[in-house]
């Protein structure tokens, strides 16, 4: 059981910095960097505020440990298919592999951290 936890909150804590922490950072003191991923993907700028407010949204769900059932698992679909649609419109867009992989990446880490999330849950 300890070890499940510690991989959740691993991998949970790798989710809090990048998909939160990072984000809202940029928002609150350099918000003229918000747009820089999204602009050259051809989104309007308010999408790169809606995405960012979202996913620290689900990340705060995601780590709260009283939060339980549907309202988490929303957490975790948002969030993957913000990274599966990430992945999509780099491939689309600029074909750069290194964009291209890190939303894979991250979508790794969100498995791992939902696989434990639920054995932690199943097992107490």
């Amino acid at each position: 059981m300890k070890k499940n936890k510690i991989i959740f909150w691993v991998a949970t804590s790798i989710l809090i910095l990048w998909e939160g922490v990072m984000p809202l950072g940029t928002v609150l003191f350099a918000p003229e960097y918000v747009n820089a991923g999204t602009k050259p993907l051809g989104y309007p700028d308010y999408f790169a505020y809606t995405l960012i407010y979202c996913k620290v949204l689900g990340i705060i769900a995601i780590s709260l440990p009283k939060i339980q059932g549907k309202l988490k698992e929303w957490a975790y679909a948002g969030l993957t298919f913000s990274l599966i649609y990430a992945f999509i419109s780099h491939a689309c867009v600029d074909q750069n592999i290194a964009f291209m992989l890190l939303p894979l990446i991250v979508l790794g880490i969100l498995a791992v951290s939902y696989i434990y999330n639920n054995k932690i849950q199943n097992n107490g």
